[in-house]
């Protein structure tokens, strides 16, 4: 009899762990189970939507949802629809691979006025998610402040400074793409604690800030050092030297040719949001490092905004019935395992860190300790859920609905663009038959 796996999380630690499994040569049957009917997650709405290619990995995901052995069950919500109890009474084996859908907080005065967001949020809100696409953030301002120095802050700063014409082969709502093109914002302030060495974009997201149409990446040349030093691996060193490289070579960007600027705000530390009825500047502490550490220096400054997105991280929700980490945002877990026939992947197990492959790891991990553990199944799974599910009347998605939904995004894609995506819950189920 196979061994029966729930997964919870149709995004890429999910995939791949049903991916690893079936891979293995022992016998499964593995339902993936995501309260969205859209699959993969992150992928759909984390990745930026003028970054296409970095989501062909569904692709593979698809071959996966597609093996006989795999059902994707849509639309059921853990905790609304069905239990965590009630999966592992049903179900050998439970993989929890929710993601980390909740923003991390600055901790500082202010941030809770109007016009203050996490990435988690904003991200969704341009990539369509359904629980931010009604988001409708201001964006009636003339400079806007993105705290961090990662690879989603220089996202949202580059999408909210591109064109019409430069998004038109994204799948960037209509919503937002009227938006962005009405706004007045001028300036975007990328802000730091440290310096641009130890900056975590991509070198090819860096790169893309010097190519933009009217917007031109503006950074104080004293800041950039001759060379790299420090305590770092060869290859770290080596990506260092090339974004060092590529911030240089901004050099031969004349601001005075565009009409928007992006600034590399470094050694920059937020303490406090001011306003009065909404955002209207960030106080920050300007910092130096010692002996690796960022201390601050007793010296502020403040930047005048009307919008601040902070691209700080992102942290796991809380899973009922499962003991929960709340400072590191994590399920309580040891490499994975977490209690009983209960494991985790991806974010919810180590953090929202690393990049998507990453994932894969962690699915090879708890997957190698499942095969240990569960040589046969003895529970009843699928029939067991569909039986749970059916008696509660949950309108319940398959992966054929998926492809129905997606089709249609396809057809209704303006020219040039990949798709344009239904952006609630009930626009995706109603136009099913």
């Amino acid at each position: 009899m196979p061994v029966t796996v729930a997964i919870i999380g149709a995004g890429p630690s999910g995939f791949y762990t049903a991916d690893v499994l079936l891979k293995s040569g022992l016998s499964y049957e593995i339902d993936i189970i995501d309260r969205i009917p859209a699959p993969y997650g992150l992928i759909r709405y984390g990745v930026a939507p003028d970054h296409q290619t970095t989501k062909n990995v569904s692709r593979a995901f698809e071959k996966t949802a597609l093996r006989e052995e795999v059902q994707y069950f849509g639309n059921v919500e853990l905790g609304r629809d069905v239990t965590l109890d009630e999966l592992k009474a049903a179900y050998d084996v439970v993989v929890l691979a929710v993601g980390a859908r909740l923003d991390k907080k600055l901790g500082i005065p202010g941030e809770d006025f109007p016009g203050v967001y996490g990435s988690v949020e904003f991200v969704n809100w341009y990539n369509g998610h359904p629980d931010c696409w009604d988001l409708n953030p201001d964006l009636d301002i003339e400079a806007a402040v993105v705290v961090g120095n990662g690879n989603v802050a220089i996202d949202v700063a580059r999408v909210l400074v591109k064109t019409r014409e430069e998004m038109a082969h994204s799948d960037l709502p209509e919503y937002a793409v009227e938006a962005i093109e009405a706004s007045p914002l001028m300036d975007v302030y990328m802000c730091g604690r440290r310096g641009p060495v130890e900056a975590k974009f991509t070198n090819v997201e860096l790169r893309e800030m010097g190519e933009l149409e009217i917007c031109a990446p503006i950074i104080d040349a004293s800041l950039l050092p001759a060379e790299v030093t420090g305590d770092w691996s060869d290859r770290d060193r080596r990506l260092r030297e090339k974004n060092l490289g590529t911030m240089r070579g901004f050099d031969s960007v004349d601001p005075t040719e565009k009409s928007k600027r992006v600034h590399f705000q470094f050694f920059s530390s937020p303490v406090e949001i001011l306003g009065a009825d909404r955002v209207e500047a960030v106080r920050f502490e300007r910092t130096r490092l010692e002996d690796g550490r960022t201390v601050g220096t007793g010296e502020h400054f403040e930047i005048a905004c009307g919008l601040v997105v902070a691209a700080i991280g992102s942290k796991s929700e809380a899973v009922d019935g499962v003991p929960f980490d709340d400072k590191q945002g994590i399920v309580v877990n040891q490499d994975g395992w977490v209690e009983d026939n209960v494991y985790a992947v991806g974010w919810v197990m180590r953090g929202s860190t690393g990049v998507i492959s990453t994932n894969r790891n962690d699915a090879v991990m708890v997957s190698d300790q499942i095969a240990e553990k569960f040589q046969d199944g003895s529970k009843l799974g699928r029939q067991a859920l569909e039986s749970l599910l059916a008696e509660r009347q949950i309108r319940r998605t398959d992966f054929g609905d998926w492809k129905s939904i997606e089709a249609i995004e396809i057809a209704n894609a303006p020219e040039g663009a990949p798709r344009r995506k239904f952006v609630s819950i009930d626009e995706m189920l109603a136009a099913l038959p």
